[in-house]
């Protein structure tokens, strides 16, 4: 692989980035303004929540070389972001923020508005289903929060907000650039009187690097919120969004190695699209002065489709390959989620909510007359069409409570009941046996307790102990046997849990704002998959993870703004035959630094800069101790942005040291053109530089 920053250079990355934090503490003179959050359901000042907290703002988002949301998680939030398509538009992107490598999607609960957008499956969060001018912040939470969100939320939270302030907000931009790629976004927000409307739009194009990479994306998100007197108000936001992206597939060999440009040959001329829509509401009602009702809901209905016209070639058919060369997958989700809040004064705040979520999901695989033969050779009785489908049923109860216990001391602590019913029928076409179906109901537990010590203004500390807990994904229940060549029935899993010890705090120093946390996780029954079996499993060995995360932020000067952080981190089996073994896909070491500078009142220039370090390929755990690691990459963006009255004018590259690298590998069976299966490495390339030139205009 082409090194595209020398030793010297990753090591000044390092100086910089103390430097920079250094500078926070030194050069600072002013106090910063707090922010409110709700990364705990209470609606509360950064230095009243107990937890590693990071907010981003909508200026933020607006300055940054970020063309998509997985970018800003990137860029700003220092988060390790992973895709296995790449691209422009980062389409099918995943962030860990737990260090749980191959199950991270499942493991960081992604909320709109504090409702969850997760799909039922193992499939990437539909962020495109956001345009990016309609957020109004972002909430990263570090570590678990099921006692306050359910299911999904062991590694950290991410919560969306669009239901931010009433300014009026109109304005449209287009940007333009590398690959043929065109953006374009639109917001059109109101207020009059007590009601205030929102449109957003967004349209993506891109060409795509590799042979076989393009895509595209729509969304659009129509917002109604009307304040009742008070705080009262209720809300109703319309959504839909359209995808549809060519999959080159992985590059076999190392990170590296092949040629990275080129699509994998049964995947030429393979294409996904997806349609999601929904309806997201809310409200607020005040009962008396201590007491308020608080409502939360919302409707998703998603379909897609995958056609793979290789598998009806007579190439594949010659090679005696047997797969489907068309999927559809249909599902929806409902989700209601109703609260009472009560405010005690000095003695403390509570919740006590329910929640019910329902979700139902079926796929169809469609085989060409070509395999037909190929398949009853298999032993398939009905080689057209096979389908399976599951069925979700989830309800929990939960209470959080905040009890001051002095002036700058408050205990708070909560508590959550989850149970859930699966349900599933497959008519595996490969199963000897016919037909299978199974249901199973399972709950879980979660809870916590914290301290939180605010001894200074703008100064505080917590620690903290934390249950959270997973059910699995609908399509976990199944797994594919290499030796068999058939799709097989792994069973409905356990919930997994894990529980955290953490200790940290928040530091306003003059104009310089420091975050830092230190963790220890301890994992059981996590849900894993194992490439060799090909089933997916509950572990029977427990999972340790320890580490430290830190962030700072700082306005050098009035002109000059600086930000650095990182996360020191190590996964690994605390017991069994792999004892020690690091878990794949999670790499030791992040950093992430970030720069602007307002040369004049028109022209503003910055960057930013991301270092990730060596990780394991995703392999199976008795494979991946004896193999190569994947290199560590440092990847840089920057901008030049000209504004004058209601235009703004901005040029950026990304990727500026052109770096070559791959944020997911793996090892395990590779397919190859005369239908044979060996054991490979293989890799999925991201995009080379890039550059980008985009005009916006205001029209308030």
């Amino acid at each position: 692989m082409k090194q595209q920053f020398c030793s010297k250079q990753f090591g000044a990355l390092l100086c910089g980035a103390v430097i920079i934090l250094s500078s926070s503490i030194v050069f600072a003179q002013s106090n910063q303004s707090t922010v409110i959050v709700s990364g705990s359901r209470f609606e509360e000042n950064l230095n009243e929540v107990p937890a590693n907290v990071k907010v981003i703002t909508r200026e933020e988002i607006a300055n940054s070389t970020s063309n998509n949301i997985p970018d800003v998680l990137s860029q700003i939030g220092g988060l390790n972001v992973r895709s296995t398509n790449g691209g422009q538009l980062n389409l099918n992107a995943t962030v860990d923020m737990g260090g749980y490598g191959a199950t991270a999607n499942s493991t960081t609960l992604v909320l709109v508005d504090g409702q969850r957008i997760n799909p039922i499956d193992s499939s990437a969060v539909p962020w495109e289903s956001i345009p990016i001018d309609s957020i109004e912040r972002i909430e990263i939470l570090q570590g678990g929060a099921s006692v306050q969100y359910g299911n999904g939320a062991v590694g950290g939270v991410i919560n969306i907000i669009t239901n931010g302030g009433k300014s009026n907000i109109n304005q449209a931009t287009v940007n333009y650039g590398s690959f043929n790629t065109l953006i374009n976004n639109a917001i059109l927000r109101n207020t009059v009187d007590q009601t205030t409307i929102q449109l957003t739009a967004n349209t993506s194009n891109s060409s795509g690097w590799r042979e076989n990479s393009a895509a595209n994306a729509y969304s659009v998100d129509a917002k109604l919120t009307q304040a009742l007197g008070g705080i009262d108000n209720v809300y109703g936001d319309l959504f839909y969004s359209y995808t549809n992206q060519q999959t080159p597939g992985g590059v076999q060999g190392q990170v590296g190695q092949g040629n990275p440009q080129s699509a994998k040959f049964n995947n030429i001329g393979s294409g996904t699209s997806a349609n999601d829509s929904g309806f997201r509401f809310g409200g607020i009602k005040g009962l008396n002065d201590s007491f308020r009702f608080e409502l939360d809901g919302t409707y998703t209905n998603r379909t897609v489709f995958t056609n793979n016209p290789y598998y009806s070639s007579v190439e594949a058919n010659n090679a005696g390959f047997v797969s489907p060369s068309n999927n559809n997958l249909q599902g929806w989700q409902l989700n209601i989620s109703p609260r009472i809040k009560g405010d005690f004064g000095a003695y403390g705040s509570t919740i006590i909510g329910y929640e019910f979520n329902k979700g139902s999901q079926s796929s169809n695989d469609s085989f060409a007359p070509l395999t037909q033969a190929s398949a009853i050779a298999w032993g398939a009785s009905t080689p057209v069409q096979n389908s399976s489908s599951a069925n979700l049923i989830n309800q929990s109860i939960y209470a959080i409570s905040r009890l001051p216990l002095s002036k700058k001391i408050e205990l708070s602590g909560g508590y959550r009941h989850q149970t859930q019913g699966a349900s599933t029928n497959d008519s595996n076409i490969w199963s000897p046996n016919g037909a299978v179906s199974n249901s199973q109901n399972y709950s879980a537990n979660a809870g916590d307790v914290a301290l939180n010590f605010n001894y200074l203004k703008g100064q505080r500390a917590y620690i903290k102990w934390n249950q959270s807990y997973r059910f699995p994904n609908i399509d976990e229940f199944w797994g594919w046997d290499p030796t068999n060549n058939s799709r097989i029935f792994s069973g409905i899993l356990r919930p997994q849990t894990a529980q955290t010890y953490e200790a940290g705090g928040n530091w306003q120093l003059w104009t310089s704002n420091i975050t830092a946390s230190i963790f220890s996780t301890v994992s059981q029954n996590e849900i894993m998959y194992n490439p060799s079996s090909g089933f997916n499993t509950n572990s029977e060995y427990n999972i340790n993870r320890n580490g430290v995360v830190l962030d700072s932020t700082s306005a050098i000067t009035s002109k000059f703004n600086l930000g650095a952080g990182g996360k020191v981190q190590r996964a690994y089996y605390a017991s069994g035959p792999y004892q020690g073994n690091l878990i794949p896909q999670v790499p030791n070491l992040l950093l992430n630094a970030r720069a602007s500078y307002l040369l004049t009142s028109n022209w503003t220039i910055g960057g930013v800069i991301n270092y990730v370090g060596n990780q394991h390929y995703d392999a199976s755990p008795a494979a991946y101790s004896q193999l190569s690691v994947m290199p560590s990459y440092t990847v840089a963006d920057v901008y030049a942005s000209y504004k004058t009255g209601k235009w703004e004018g901005r040029f950026t590259i990304k990727n500026v040291g052109n770096a070559a690298y791959s944020t997911y590998g793996g090892y395990g069976s590779v397919s190859q053109p005369n239908g044979t299966l060996p054991n490979d490495y293989y890799y999925y390339p991201s995009d080379p530089r890039a550059y980008f030139v985009s005009a916006k205009y205001s029209f308030n």
